[in-house]
């Protein structure tokens, strides 16, 4: 629903009100509505999404937990994004209402903004950014811009942010077409098949709803929550491993899994085998 501005520039009282009223939001998803509580409109979603990003959370907060000299004051910043975030999606899931669906997407456009200019490779930047410091500023301009852009049509934000994912799992791609490291590779195909069936979920949810009705099972979208934070908590340690390869190759970094390495979905991990303290450089 796009938002109109009063005569005098500035929102009502009423029309602001409108904007946090359950149900406000033009998204609905397929699970029944206040089926488990009169005050939560999306139950399973709600509780899904709170529990997967407070997992996630508690992921990055082990990525980012050690080795604290050898990652930048930004880079461990990013590790309490994934909580409000959580937070965010719960409201909405919670209310469906406008604001909390602009909450919970442009809490996730923003994080991929700080994600995209910290730990995006060097040498995919174009030809005419020379340091990550100018890329930072271009795609911090490119947020600002679709931030803007996002309350034109509410409708299609949730695509765009698809839209991102399909462009870093092209960049993985680049990236891996010279790996031959067998650790990174499954690391890789296991966050992208995590994602294949995160969206398939989701994409079904979305356009099947009355096929998973008859079948009384609308859960599909709660299920997306779980396999998209797995699917992050791959990508990210991935991503963050190959960062810190190219930028902090002195650090020796190498990636293992907890438990066991030669479980299929162990949690990933990073490990800095390197004594030397060298930071990134900007």
């Amino acid at each position: 629903r796009p938002l109109s501005f009063s005569p005098t520039g500035f929102y009502s009282s009423e029309k602001m009100t409108g904007l946090f009223a359950y149900e406000s939001s033009d998204l609905d998803w397929c699970e029944d509505n206040y089926r488990h509580s009169e005050h939560i409109v999306e139950y399973f979603n709600t509780v899904k999404m709170y529990l997967s990003e407070t997992t996630l959370q508690l992921l990055w907060t082990i990525l980012y937990g050690h080795n604290d000299d050898r990652y930048s004051g930004q880079e461990r910043g990013i590790n309490v994004c994934p909580l409000p975030t959580g937070l965010f999606s719960a409201y909405f899931h919670m209310t469906l209402s406008f604001m909390g669906q602009m909450l919970d997407e442009l809490s996730i456009l923003w994080v991929l903004g700080l994600c995209y200019g910290l730990w995006f490779p060097r040498r995919l930047f174009p030809s005419f950014i020379k340091d990550r410091t100018t890329f930072s500023r271009l795609v911090m301009m490119i947020t600002v811009v679709t931030t803007l852009c996002s309350f034109v049509k509410p409708t299609a934000n949730a695509y765009l942010l698809n839209c991102f994912a399909l462009h870093i799992i092209y960049s993985l791609g680049l990236e891996m077409r010279t790996c031959t490291d067998p650790k990174v590779l499954r690391l890789c195909w296991s966050a992208v098949g995590l994602w294949v069936l995160a969206i398939s979920c989701w994409i079904s949810d979305r356009f099947g709803c009355s096929f998973w009705q008859k079948l009384n099972f609308c859960y599909l979208h709660g299920i997306w929550h779980i396999l998209i934070v797995m699917a992050v908590a791959y990508a990210s340690t991935l991503i963050a491993y190959l960062d810190a390869n190219y930028e902090i190759p002195y650090s020796l970094p190498s990636l293992q899994y907890w438990p066991n390495d030669n479980w299929v979905l162990g949690l990933p991990y990073i490990v800095l085998k390197g004594t030397t303290k060298t930071h990134k450089r900007f």
